[in-house]
């Protein structure tokens, strides 16, 4: 037996609130809607991964999500754009990763970054 998919699922009143988020501003696709349940993401291929952390390094929360993109810079810019506050960083960490942390519209805590 071997894992083929995690997701990750974020429980809300408001389905729709999530398009600007992860849909406009992250670039993800939708990749199944049934209206109560919507599901983002994008045709590459990645890793299946579960992170287990008592922090989050540097100091921070442990966040709810990470979200790996190939420019954390563009990334930040669109979040800058669509007015969603930063929480943390822009920080170049010393195990190779340039990350910033937002909320999403339902209060989780996203970790960006990019693997320099």
């Amino acid at each position: 037996m071997r894992v083929k998919r995690i997701v990750a699922n974020i429980a809300t009143d408001n389905v729709a609130a999530a398009q600007r988020f992860y849909g406009d501003i992250l670039g993800l696709d939708v990749l199944m809607d049934h209206g109560w349940l919507v599901t983002y993401g994008s045709s590459q291929k990645m890793s299946v991964q579960v992170g287990i952390a008592s922090q989050g390094g540097s100091g921070t929360p442990v966040p709810d999500l990470s979200i790996e993109v190939d420019d954390v810079d563009a990334a930040l810019r669109r979040m800058k754009k669509a007015k969603i506050a930063i929480e943390y960083g822009p920080a170049d960490e010393p195990w190779n990763v340039r990350r910033f942390f937002v909320r999403d519209p339902f209060g989780r805590l996203i970790n960006i970054l990019m693997h320099k």
